[in-house]
């Protein structure tokens, strides 16, 4: 049990940082009357993305496959097979900003593959996070001064601290396709990272002195 006054705080701190990596999902599919030139034609492409995304190395952080899904085209009456569908997925995490849009582009034009992204992210480990844990701790420690400095009182120890939540708020992602200025050549991709706004908050709860504004 504590003896004498308590004040309870809350300390909020928000971080603006640029994004650590940039993931984005490319999908390739397949499609034919005959269920085993569908599986090769995907394996085909499949192969041929891989390949692409290993040609860039170190900039590439992870490359991981994901869903895979082969199915049947039915007729729209009955069972009657009229078609096999194939699609694979595989999430790629880059490191290198600067070659995101070209990578991403070139995915796009080869055949039958679609490309979704990019989310911008930190890493679990980012030092953003701890930065803003303890930028919510001085804030909390600079108010319970504060209020304990308007009542003639001083802080005198800390009875508790609680992380009430830690967030992590990205902004919208802005891309632009654009041709040089004769129309000729190879499309370009212009990427702006996301912002990543980082947001800690913490609880915390101060024995102080006795007020002295109080004292009659």
């Amino acid at each position: 049990m504590v003896d004498g006054p308590v004040l309870a705080v809350r300390g909020e701190a928000t971080r603006e940082v640029p994004p650590e990596v940039a993931r984005f999902a490319v999908t390739v599919a397949a499609r034919d009357r005959d269920r085993q030139a569908t599986l090769t034609r995907l394996g085909e492409r499949a192969a041929a993305v891989r390949a692409l995304i290993d040609g860039y190395g170190d900039a590439i952080e992870r490359r991981e496959t994901g869903t895979l899904q082969v199915r049947p085209e039915l007729k729209r009456s009955g069972e009657r097979v009229v078609a096999y569908q194939g699609s694979v997925t595989t999430t790629v995490t880059v490191t290198d900003f600067t070659v995101l849009g070209e990578l991403m582009l070139r995915l796009a034009d080869q055949e039958q593959t679609s490309v979704a992204g990019p989310w911008w992210e930190l890493r679990p480990t980012s030092p953003a996070y701890r930065d803003a844990r303890r930028a919510a701790i001085d804030e909390a420690l600079a108010r319970a001064r504060e209020y304990a400095g308007a009542l003639g009182a001083r802080v005198t120890a800390l009875l508790e601290l609680a992380d009430t939540g830690m967030t992590n708020q990205p902004m919208m992602t802005r891309a632009a396709f654009h041709l040089d200025a004769m129309g000729k050549g190879s499309p370009e991709l212009d990427l702006d990272p996301q912002v990543q706004t980082v947001q800690a908050s913490v609880e915390a709860r101060f024995s102080i002195s006795e007020p002295t504004v109080l004292a009659d």
